[in-house]
């Protein structure tokens, strides 16, 4: 399938930042324009299609990660509120600690440094002081773990994680697992019933390619009803369709924890571009996201004074590939970059992330820029 008509922005810049914000598809713009259309016309009149717009968003979310039903999936805001689903789902005992990593990104460790009022603790393994980092991660953990959380791609580094390792461990010790996997999913395949996560979380604004303000939670069943709910509303009961019931259940799937309203817009969105990466193929997708990052590591390493931040093996490579430059500053090259319409971050070092549809001649164009600037 040749999607390159589907990604306009290659025509106004060159887009290597799908690690913070992707571009829509062609095809995602116009469904929500669509729906925008007809809403305005016809208000409401459409619910129901609406509704089956959200059943067919879950059951291509489980495709997308292997999940074995729809009714393991929730609709959540952002991968923030799924982590926190978790942090305040768990019964928690004063003395059990979580392992996870000092470098992850803030949603990743402020919701489970919160849990230190609760008596537990935060062990942080420092990426930087270890070389099997795997190991490292369970050297951390006692007979008190209760649960390791970590992100299936470290959104700085691009460092990818050994999650099948590390979902074999904590089956062994009776430990939970959590992933954030918002750097992962869209842009390599992910399967969690082989990692055998407990909980994973993510956002579909990045390599997803749709809107903020929509994501994923994946709950295994057999913990499901063990988690407490602290958000409540017509939406999370079993029976969502009785306004008049007094006494109510949680309903029995994921959507227990969906408290209000869905957000149909978001869901239009995410669901065209879901639709969009099935049709193209996740192992398809995985290869060239891939073949991109070792192109660029190929080039980058030729050039002078450019320091590769991310590891190069790959088992350990993902979409995003970061750099330092000894002879510019970082921030200076980031912003040279920007002003040169290369979409790129600052991550501690420039963070570059194409995805699949990323043409050659645009990352040859932006490492020409870099081999320039100074």
């Amino acid at each position: 399938m040749d999607v390159s008509a589907e990604f306009p922005v290659v025509n106004q810049l060159i887009h290597l930042n799908h690690a913070a914000v992707g571009p829509w598809p062609r095809g995602t713009a116009e469904v929500v324009k669509r729906f925008a259309e007809d809403n305005a016309a016809n208000g409401s009149l459409h619910y129901a299609e609406w509704l089956q717009q959200e059943q067919q968003l879950r059951d291509r979310l489980a495709r997308l990660i292997n999940a074995a039903s729809a009714d393991q999936i929730a609709l959540v805001k952002n991968t923030s509120e799924g982590l926190s689903f978790v942090a305040y789902g768990i019964a928690w005992q004063a003395g059990d600690n979580i392992v996870g990593i000092r470098q992850e990104f803030p949603s990743n460790r402020f919701a489970w440094d919160s849990l230190s009022s609760q008596g537990v603790e935060f062990r942080k393994l420092d990426l930087s002081a270890c070389e099997d980092i795997e190991q490292a991660l369970f050297d951390l953990c006692d007979k008190h773990t209760r649960l390791i959380t970590l992100s299936a791609v470290q959104y700085a580094s691009g460092l990818r994680m050994d999650l099948p390792r590390v979902g074999e461990f904590c089956r062994d010790r009776d430990i939970l697992l959590c992933v954030d996997a918002i750097q992962q999913i869209g842009a390599l395949p992910f399967d969690v019933q082989a990692i055998g996560a407990d909980f994973v979380v993510a956002d579909g604004h990045k390599w997803m390619l749709a809107a903020e303000g929509l994501g994923l939670l994946y709950v295994n069943p057999d913990i499901m009803q063990d988690l407490k709910l602290y958000q409540y509303g017509w939406h999370m009961a079993e029976n969502m369709a009785d306004y008049k019931q007094q006494d109510f259940r949680p309903a029995a799937t994921a959507r227990r924890f969906e408290c209000g309203s869905p957000n149909m817009l978001g869901i239009h969105a995410l669901n065209a571009s879901v639709e969009l990466l099935l049709q193209t193929g996740l192992d398809k997708i995985g290869s060239r996201v891939l073949d991109n990052s070792r192109y660029l590591i190929e080039q980058l390493s030729r050039l002078p004074q450019v320091q590769l931040l991310s590891q190069t093996t790959d088992e350990r490579l993902s979409g995003i590939v970061s750099f330092h430059s000894e002879r510019i500053d970082d921030e200076k090259l980031y912003r040279y970059l920007m002003r040169h319409k290369v979409l790129c971050a600052s991550r501690g070092g420039v963070r570059l992330s194409p995805h699949f549809y990323t043409p050659r001649e645009q990352l040859d164009q932006a490492l020409e820029l870099i081999s320039q600037a100074g």
